[in-house]
């Protein structure tokens, strides 16, 4: 008998290709040296921080001296960081929002789990369009439950409202969304995320029991040209969850959070439910120097001009290659289509020879594609051009 569960070892064997890919990139830096790596694997923002960071750094180090400055805090959170919290989601959400409503979690990822930990039964479905974040199912999969892929439009990543309806059944739990996506960089409209919600509305009163939506908004910040619609006005059992691992280039201390509708079914006993599972997933409470970092610079951010810049460098890029994409409107990713003829892992395998580091689509349930992530210097974008070049040419021979 192994030693860790069978749903483990499945897990190690289907884990997240965006990991073995950056484990592949590194492993050709180690022998070719990083500039002569063009890494395009991992969604790791490379912009430093606000100034506003280490600031904040600086006067909680002179904190520390002090007794308890950096002990146990609240399992939802420093109040003056949830209080600042809502003012900042009410304005994006154009709904109000009072520091209850907001839980503050160990990223993004601790949001989700602590939720599904409090929301899913075993059997529970859990619905999200694909293409998707990977780390989804495995999430879903803590808990006992079943995550369902929802097919998108072919060729736009616009939400198929048919397919959602279909895929729904009593055993749905809860919808998750990410706009702007990952890997797609699509946007949904107001009218797409109405269309949603309708969706769902009508499903929770078939089925008799709410249907959660759940936005995951990490890259709200990360728009280009285009605004991202809210979500919380548009339906009732909907919950907001972010963080500030890109807004600030603070991936690694990870904050993040959760808002839930002031009008969700039963909000004092989901509230307590995921401020409980905050704590007893282990988490406690999010790291405090964390929490004290992001309530400094709440109001700042990364320049995003510098992403936007990469975006139209990586576009000259696949233009000039001949590869078929949907120009990202938002987050740092592009997913154009592997060329005809090859799997998305065959062109991934073609790329890799000339050290271009890509994760297939098939990573994101959606084979076919490739993601190429610009969270790199915009010098190594162009460097790749050559390389990226001779790959095509080996491939039209």
């Amino acid at each position: 008998m192994a030693i860790v569960t069978s749903q483990i070892q499945t897990y190690i064997e289907t884990q997240s290709w965006i990991r073995r890919m950056f484990e592949a990139a590194a492993e050709l830096k180690a022998k070719y040296g990083p500039e002569h790596v063009f890494d395009f694997s991992l969604g790791n923002p490379d912009i430093p921080p606000p100034l506003q960071v280490s600031e904040a750094l600086k006067e909680i180090a002179e904190q520390a001296r002090q007794p308890l400055s950096l002990g146990y805090c609240p399992n939802a959170g420093l109040p003056d960081l949830r209080a600042a919290l809502s003012n900042k989601v009410s304005a994006e959400q154009q709904l109000s929002l009072e520091a209850k409503h907001l839980i503050v979690t160990n990223g993004a990822a601790g949001a989700l789990n602590a939720l599904m930990r409090s929301v899913l039964n075993s059997g529970d479905e859990v619905l999200c369009y694909s293409p998707y974040f990977v780390e989804y199912g495995f999430y879903v999969g803590n808990y006992g439950g079943t995550f369902v892929p929802v097919e998108s439009e072919n060729g736009t990543f616009a939400p198929n409202l048919n397919a959602l309806e279909q895929a729904i059944t009593p055993k749905t739990r809860m919808m998750i969304i990410n706009s702007p996506n990952n890997p797609t960089g699509r946007i949904y409209s107001r009218e797409e995320l109405k269309g949603i919600a309708g969706v769902l509305r009508e499903k929770s009163r078939e089925y008799g029991q709410p249907i959660l939506l759940v936005s995951d908004e990490p890259y709200r910040f990360l728009s280009y040209n285009q605004q991202v619609p809210a979500v919380l006005p548009l339906y009732r059992d909907s919950v907001v969850i972010s963080s500030f691992s890109k807004s600030l280039s603070l991936a690694g201390a990870r904050i993040g959070y959760l808002a839930l509708n002031p009008n969700i079914t039963d909000f004092e006993l989901l509230s307590a439910g995921v401020t409980l599972s905050n704590r007893i997933l282990g988490f406690v409470n999010a790291p405090v120097i964390g929490q004290k970092v992001v309530l400094q610079a709440l109001n700042t951010g990364v320049d995003v001009t510098l992403y936007d810049d990469r975006r139209r460098a990586m576009a000259q890029l696949l233009d000039q290659a001949g590869l078929e994409y949907q120009m990202p409107q938002g987050a740092f990713y592009f997913f154009p289509k592997a060329p005809s003829g090859l799997y998305d892992q065959e062109f991934v395998d073609a790329l890799r020879k000339e050290n271009i580091i890509a994760v297939p689509g098939k990573g994101f349930g959606c084979p076919g594609y490739v993601r190429l992530s610009y969270c790199v210097n915009k010098d190594i974008i162009e460097r790749a051009r050559e390389p990226m070049l001779r790959v095509m040419q080996s491939i039209h021979q």
